[in-house]
């Protein structure tokens, strides 16, 4: 049996200094995001799932499609044009595996947008049994002034109206049982000088997870969300606000002393979606900050 990987093994700060425009690409990311948890063992817990999971093509929506998939689901992911070639990457893992991985491209600050892509989920593979709400916009500024108003509206529509769109249309295709879980972040209860948007955004991710819970609970529909501290994904090297220093030292300030890999945050999203484990779980915001408290 393979001996389970060291922590030595993860990357520490520091990082080769690096730098992407908007969207960052796994693909050019150097050292490449950990993605496969090689030493994850399944266990069938989502077997026959349909899952749709924004963001999908990199970072951990990428890391939850690879575990989503061993654990037997078949997967859809939205993307970016831009990101055809980090989304075929994934596809191609998952195929590996002997899954179904369908690729969903556009733009989900589009109400319209959110509605196609759960309505081609279900025509592909025949219904929608998980909703991952993970894909995000950030971008650090110095001051209240340099938040341009097309900025402030693009950072709420990618981070928080997609998740609005995405469940209410989810909602009409699935059963008791399905499971949604969003993206939000320890900056939801840090508050970082920075991010005021995007910390925002995830603050109300936090409030309509409980909220959306409280209201699905007759349906036996769970909703939770995942709070991830610093994690190793093109999210981080593609904000324009962050300077190349800052991403050298990336995840340093944490208790644990780096950032996380997106195969060390994918396990709790299974968690989350798995009846077998976490059916008494519903309104949960499960933070993994590498030490950090949080409330």
């Amino acid at each position: 049996m393979q001996k389970n990987a060291p922590a030595t093994r993860k990357p520490k700060p520091p990082f080769p200094g690096q730098k992407q425009k908007s969207p960052g690409l796994e693909w050019r990311i150097y050292p490449r995001p950990q993605f496969t948890a090689p030493d994850y063992r399944p266990a069938g817990k989502l077997f026959g799932k349909r899952a749709l999971i924004t963001g999908g093509d990199s970072g951990i929506g990428r890391a939850v499609a690879i575990l989503y998939a061993r654990e037997g689901a078949d997967i859809a992911i939205t993307y970016l044009p831009q990101e055809i070639k980090d989304a075929k990457e994934t596809q191609k893992h998952i195929e590996e595996i002997g899954r179904t991985c369908i690729l969903i491209k556009g733009d989900l600050t589009k109400e319209s947008f959110c509605k196609k892509a759960i309505q081609r989920t279900v025509a592909s593979l025949g219904g929608i049994d998980i909703l991952v709400s993970n894909a995000a916009h950030q971008m650090r500024k110095e001051s209240l002034d340099e938040i341009s108003s097309k900025e402030w509206d693009r950072t709420f529509k990618t981070n928080i109206y997609a998740y609005f769109y995405l469940a209410k249309e989810a909602l009409k295709h699935m059963q008791p049982g399905s499971s949604i879980i969003a993206t939000s972040s320890e900056t939801a209860m840090q508050g970082p000088k920075e991010l005021p948007d995007y910390s925002a955004t995830k603050g109300a991710i936090n409030t309509f997870t409980k909220s959306l819970a409280q209201m699905l609970i007759e349906k036996k529909i769970r909703v939770n969300a995942v709070a991830p501290g610093p994690v190793w994904t093109p999210l981080n090297v593609s904000d324009e606000g962050t300077k190349i220093s800052k991403v050298k030292q990336f995840g340093k300030k944490q208790p644990i002393k780096r950032p996380a890999q997106p195969e060390e945050i994918a396990p709790a999203y299974v968690f989350l979606a798995s009846e077998a484990d976490s059916s008494y779980i519903t309104g949960a915001i499960i933070a993994e900050t590498g030490g950090l408290p949080i409330n």
